[in-house]
């Protein structure tokens, strides 16, 4: 039986990760190039469904293929501790402490940042001494190292990630003062992944400003003529067939957004399935569409409104008259009422997560594909 090649499940790989080979042979020189890469340091950004965790997941495989250790993590409170575990599974059991910078816990005298203590009276196991134990282990050959990947970067609190890149900066500074060869240093390389705005909170954080020099990896709209051969490639990979221009139309509902490439691929492929045909028609094509629109915007428009504040919305609200064609910022002031300071202030704030993104001298537009059809069918 035929498989679908689509994937639009969060975090399953796609059959073709189109848009994205720049960011994957930066990370893959980043490993073969040895101690100092700048690969082996990246920054991860982009909105829901852009191709962040899939991203993720073919760098892990990347560096299993190079034997390389992989430790994955998803952030939430707590994720600095659950990274100490998985590098020592068989060392002392972590209870009660904390990784928060010049916090005290009862019991414990203090808690340094990049630091955690245990609550017993076994010798204090920090995260930067857990990484470089690792890194001892015969188990990595000379010139392989760690791979840490952190996903959902905005999920955790800023204390731990602070922590987790303080203690990464300490390693990587140790392991460059060794007169070991660069290519037979044991290193450590480590991704974050997550939200343009709190990614963007990290880098800037003043105790991690060594981050600022990690490679930046803004994933990015793809362009529609690689969507369309994509299309293409991976429809005849799976023993069906489509015509070009049908692929374009394809091409065309996606906006090149990578979430929205894997649905619409999975729901046409999936019609012309249940018609038991190897031909995906236009017919297809149209119902593919217009099922892979109410999945995305369950997926990831009504997400992408979660936390924003009503003036942010009431903002969005009077760019939908021009959807889809941009707005002048002068026509949100006379539409909402609201003074230029306002606007601004606004704009700033939705460019800065991603929501919408300037589209010429006083214009903006939405960065969110359909998500102006969304507005406008829900507010």
């Amino acid at each position: 039986m035929a498989m679908n090649p689509f994937k639009p499940t969060a975090g399953k790989m796609p059959p073709i990760l189109i848009g994205r080979e720049s960011a994957i042979e930066e990370f893959t020189e980043g490993l073969d190039n040895g101690a100092g890469a700048p690969g082996r340091l990246m920054l991860v950004t982009g909105q829901r469904g852009f191709g962040k965790t899939v991203l993720l997941t073919e760098f892990r495989r990347i560096a299993s293929e190079r034997k390389w250790q992989v430790i994955s993590e998803t952030a939430s409170p707590g994720v600095a501790q659950r990274l100490v575990d998985a590098l020592t599974p068989n060392g002392p059991h972590i209870d009660q402490a904390s990784v928060s910078p010049s916090i005290g816990i009862p019991g414990i005298a203090s808690a340094s940042l990049g630091h955690i203590n245990l609550s017993s009276n076994t010798v204090p196991l920090t995260l930067r001494n857990a990484i470089s134990k690792r890194l001892e282990s015969s188990k990595i050959g000379k010139g392989k190292g760690v791979l840490i990947t952190i996903d959902e970067a905005q999920a955790a609190s800023l204390n731990d990630l602070v922590a987790i890149a303080t203690a990464v900066q300490h390693v990587i500074t140790s392991i460059d003062e060794t007169d070991v060869p660069d290519t037979e240093k044991k290193g450590v390389a480590i991704v974050f992944a997550g939200l343009p705005s709190v990614v963007n909170d990290l880098v800037n954080d003043n105790v991690t400003t060594f981050l600022r020099r990690a490679l930046r990896c803004e994933l990015d709209n793809v362009p529609l003529l690689d969507v369309k051969n994509a299309f293409l490639e991976s429809v005849a990979d799976s023993g069906k067939t489509m015509s070009g221009d049908d692929a374009w139309v394809a091409a065309q509902a996606t906006d090149g957004y990578p979430y929205m490439v894997q649905l619409v691929g999975y729901y046409m492929w999936q019609s012309a399935q249940r018609r038991h045909s190897d031909a995906i028609t236009k017919d297809d094509v149209v119902s593919g569409i217009a099922d892979a629109q109410i999945a995305f915007d369950d997926a990831v428009c009504a997400p992408a409104l979660d936390g924003l504040r009503s003036a942010e919305i009431e903002f969005l609200h009077a760019l939908t008259t021009d959807y889809p064609s941009a707005t002048a910022v002068g026509d949100i002031a006379s539409r909402t009422g609201r003074s230029r300071s306002w606007v601004n202030k606004y704009r700033a704030a939705l460019i800065k997560d991603k929501i919408i993104r300037p589209a010429g001298h006083g214009l903006v537009a939405f960065a969110v594909p359909h998500l102006g059809d969304y507005l406008k069918r829900t507010v």
